[in-house]
């Protein structure tokens, strides 16, 4: 039987910086420059989430896709929306703020949550209309 995969698209607003604390002030310039911002930067993200399976023949669904998006909404968008990631997400408490771990920090919050019967395949976070992130949990 043929595997299917389902994008859903979701956004959220939220702000961050780069920055390592074990570095100068000096050393986090030089290396994340703007990102670096002791004020901070935002950006409009979006994400988008992929999960793969087989239709239900009940349905021909691989997954009803408003459930995929209210889990997709309770378990990251409603913890990352018009928040700092740095100071008010715990699941990024620790962590340097850079895309590839929001991602990996992303990937982490919905796995346990996606229903039976897809797997989750993909995420994707565009930052900027020039910088993405795509993980595949490898």
């Amino acid at each position: 039987m043929a595997i299917f995969y389902l994008t859903r698209k979701e956004h959220f607003n939220a702000a961050h910086k780069l920055y390592n604390p074990s570095w100068t002030r000096e050393k986090n310039e030089e290396v994340f420059g703007k990102c670096a911002n002791e004020n901070w930067h935002g950006h409009n993200f979006e994400l988008y989430v992929t999960v793969k399976g087989q239709p239900n023949p009940d349905t021909g669904f691989i997954v009803d896709a408003k459930e995929l998006s209210s889990i997709i909404k309770e378990y990251v968008v409603d913890l990352l929306d018009h928040r700092n990631l740095n100071l008010d997400v715990p699941f990024m408490a620790g962590r340097l703020c850079s895309i590839e771990n929001l991602v990996d920090g992303i990937w982490n919050q919905l796995l346990p949550h996606i229903p039976n019967g897809v797997s989750l395949h993909c995420i994707k976070l565009v930052e900027t209309p020039r910088i993405f992130v795509e993980y595949y949990g490898e």
